[in-house]
């Protein structure tokens, strides 16, 4: 039951953390379930402390054949580094293609030895897809069941780490591997929802299928998520936010994904109060399953089948659509032939920088201002709006030459 182990994920009523945070939480109560528990296998190749899951030590200890065979430093902790022959976690040490062939390990187990098992392997996600891509393949080759965090993920969440970190593209590369499911939640209720959603498909319901989550080290107030969008979640999309302004001069339609959805509100409130602009605010979990549903929708129709196509029911008529992301413009950019509406991209093409999170987005120009001009142009380009305001809105914004990438 989601409820009984997303609670505080659901109905977080505004409290601060990260989905980083929120996905050990969730991990952590898996692990208590009866039946569930024993089945669920962390793995962590490094950084298991930086992702907050030293209170896993405690609770199920660090598989070790030979047990724990030295002090830790930090054995007069609460949290101590605790190995055991019947530990629990896999703690691979700084090896990502050790770590994903344990992974893959277990994501076989069903098949191999007849016991079903959920590995849930999380790392940075700039050295998922990027560094053990072939392996991941190899693991859609042999129908693994499982999930994958990408955490820290995003290009702008991790600031001052530059290039090393800063992933712009694991989303797009697992948009192409036919069996993984990519999302990049904003929220932890959203999170929660996605989280349950994979586990039933792989375990319940046997699919082949393994799923690929985007998580944030980012701290941000989490709203509670209402029951009645929990489908739209799993579609790739619902709509978060309406904002209307006293004498409407347009309408847009804004998408953000990830992190970036939080500068997609933002954007929405500043169109209503300093350009009287009217917005609806979509948070899109996953461009790639809203591509997925469109495809099937169209394939559909061309067979003379009934198809709904999820993106056209919630972005119908011809308002502007601007869409945003941490990550390149081809991930939004999945979905861009079946929006009837123009569709303008906002993303972080080119390589990471090291710079505050507030810097980067502006940068790149994916933060609240970049795309509140994007929704300006796209009025103006239909002549909804005169030319000047795009000079009144970067005069207003600061927005002058410098924002001109260098890589361009």
């Amino acid at each position: 039951d989601l409820d009984s182990f997303a609670g505080f994920a659901l109905r977080a009523e505004g409290k601060e953390m990260s989905t980083t945070m929120a996905a050990v939480r969730l991990l952590g109560n898996w692990l208590k379930v009866p039946g569930l528990g024993p089945r669920v296998v962390p793995i962590v190749a490094d950084e298991a402390r930086t992702f907050g899951m030293a209170s896993l030590f405690r609770q199920i200890g660090i598989y070790s054949p030979q047990g724990q065979r030295y002090e830790p430093e930090d054995a007069g902790s609460l949290l101590v580094y605790k190995e055991a022959r019947d530990g629990q976690l896999l703690e691979e040490g700084i090896t990502e293609a050790g770590a994903i062939s344990s992974w893959i390990a277990a994501a076989t187990a069903y098949a191999v030895h007849g016991e079903a098992m959920l590995p849930v392997y999380i790392y940075y996600s700039m050295f998922g897809f990027q560094r053990v891509g072939d392996l991941i393949w190899a693991a859609a080759d042999q129908r693994a069941r499982g999930l994958l965090l990408g955490a820290t993920a995003g290009r702008t969440t991790l600031g001052g780490e530059g290039l090393q970190h800063q992933d712009g593209s694991s989303l797009v590369m697992a948009s192409m591997v036919p069996n993984c499911r990519a999302w990049d939640p904003c929220f932890a209720g959203e999170l929660a929802v996605i989280l349950a959603h994979a586990a039933r498909r792989m375990l319940v319901e046997q699919r082949d299928e393994f799923h690929y989550v985007a998580v944030m080290n980012e701290n941000y107030p989490q709203p509670s998520l209402p029951e009645d969008v929990h489908e739209d979640v799993l579609r790739g999309m619902y709509r978060f936010a309406r904002h209307a302004s006293a004498a409407s001069r347009g309408q847009v339609r804004l998408l953000g994904s990830g992190t970036i959805l939080r500068e997609v509100i933002a954007a929405g409130e500043l169109l209503a109060s300093d350009w009287q602009v009217d917005s609806e605010v979509f948070s899109v979990t996953s461009f790639s399953e809203l591509a997925r549903g469109a495809r099937d929708a169209q394939r559909l129709a061309m067979a003379g089948e009934q198809a709904d196509c999820h993106v056209r029911h919630c972005l119908p008529g011809d308002a502007p659509v601007i869409a945003a992301s941490d990550y390149v413009r081809a991930w939004p950019q999945l979905i861009a032939e079946y929006v009837q509406a123009p569709y303008i991209t906002l993303g972080t093409d080119g390589f990471g920088r090291s710079d505050t999170r507030q810097q980067l987005r502006r940068f790149f120009e994916v933060d609240r201002h970049a795309v509140v001009l994007a929704a300006l142009y796209g009025l103006v380009c239909q002549g909804v709006l005169p030319a000047d305001v795009l000079g009144q809105a970067r005069a207003r914004y600061g927005i002058g030459e410098e924002r001109a990438a260098w890589y361009r």
